[in-house]
This record gives C-alpha cells, sequence and structure tokens, in this order.
C-alpha cells in the first residue's frame, strides 16, 4: 500500500545541542536505512520549511504507523497521511 506522508519538524529551540545533533544523525540513518529496504520509495523537500513529503510502500496502516514511531525525530514531527490509489489514466 502507498501513502503519501507530510512531515513537519518542529525541533524544540532549547533541546541540548549534542542531543540535537546525535537525533539528528539517528534520524538519517533511519531514513536512509528504510529507502534501501524499499519502504520510503520518495522524499521531497518542502522549499523554505523544515518537512517533507514522502511516499511510503507498506503493507498496512499498522505498519506505516510502527515505521514513523521509529523515526527518531518523531516526537518532533506532525504528521499528515493519505492512502494513494492508483489512477486510471496512470501509464
Amino acid at each position: 500500500m502507498l501513502f503519501l506522508v507530510k512531515m513537519d519538524v518542529a525541533i524544540p529551540y532549547d533541546l541540548d545541542p549534542a542531543e540535537r545533533t546525535r537525533l539528528l544523525a539517528e534520524e538519517r540513518a533511519r531514513a536512509r536505512q528504510l529507502q534501501r529496504d524499499g519502504v520510503w520509495v520518495h522524499l521531497w523537500r518542502v522549499a523554505g520549511q523544515y518537512a517533507n513529503y514522502s511516499v511510503l510502500d507498506v503493507a498496512s496502516p499498522d505498519e506505516l504507523h510502527e515505521v514513523l514511531w521509529s523515526l527518531p525525530l518523531f516526537p518532533f514531527m506532525t504528521i499528515e497521511v493519505t492512502a494513494l490509489a492508483r489512477h486510471p489514466s496512470a501509464i
């Protein structure tokens, strides 16, 4: 199942700089692993925002939930999810 996911990130300004650096490194590693695994099939930055639009390919909404919860920056995200279906005019 394909899902379009918008992730807006709002890391607190007063977060310890070392913790911020650690979280960002872990987030990058996790995102790259999910891409290599074929789960995170598209990742697009929203220009001018700390946000992205992504397409994730998972077996179920429950699996999507688990993937999103596994992201180190999840506690600092506002997430919008849209289920996708094939368009009859797509080639």
